[in-house]
């Protein structure tokens, strides 16, 4: 990509969200959010298709609702967030796939652990804000299997349910803000 025509968006973050959903108890679905993260796009000028990602999560900013289940999800029994803070993906490729549909391909890492993630994005579109900023939408989403990424703590009730699942939805919408 040319640096003479290479564009950065960055996250606006009070326009977007991280969201994922992991079924409880075979039963029903657990939802969360992280609510700290980062992120920036670089294009060819206006044109997303091809475009470079980096996205980072704080683990410590995990949300489920429920504290003591934060608690647990930051300690060393998942993310062992005091030795691995973040969670971070990088692009691959991005592809166009169709009038506002791409293909996200990259490199995620969880803990230590970094494997190859295909997820589907939506473009929302893009329009200028009150202070004529130009911003672009998108929603993303996908399926991991937490397992693979070393998240490996499994509990199982005394009548042999799994107590957690292994696939773990996302679902994020994100806003970037071109740079000048």
């Amino acid at each position: 990509m040319s640096t003479e025509t290479a564009t950065k968006w960055v996250i606006d973050p009070m326009h977007s969200e991280v969201q994922f959903k992991v079924k409880h108890l075979v039963i029903s679905t657990v939802s969360g959010f992280f609510k700290s993260f980062a992120g920036e796009l670089i294009t060819d000028g206006d044109d997303f298709e091809n475009a470079e990602i980096d996205f980072t999560l704080d683990i410590d900013s995990i949300d489920t609702n429920q504290s003591q289940r934060d608690e647990h999800l930051k300690s060393a029994e998942f993310f062992d967030a005091e030795k691995y803070p973040k969670i971070s993906f990088k692009s691959n490729s991005f592809t166009k796939t169709g009038d506002d549909e791409f293909a996200l391909k990259g490199d995620l890492t969880i803990k230590d652990v970094t494997k190859p993630v295909s997820l589907d994005v939506e473009f929302g579109g893009s329009a200028a804000d009150f202070y004529g900023n130009t911003k672009a939408g998108f929603e993303i989403s996908g399926k991991i299997n937490r397992k693979e990424f070393g998240l490996t703590w499994d509990g199982v009730t005394e009548a042999g349910s799994i107590v957690v699942g292994e696939d773990i939805k996302l679902l994020i919408n994100v806003q970037f803000a071109k740079q000048a």
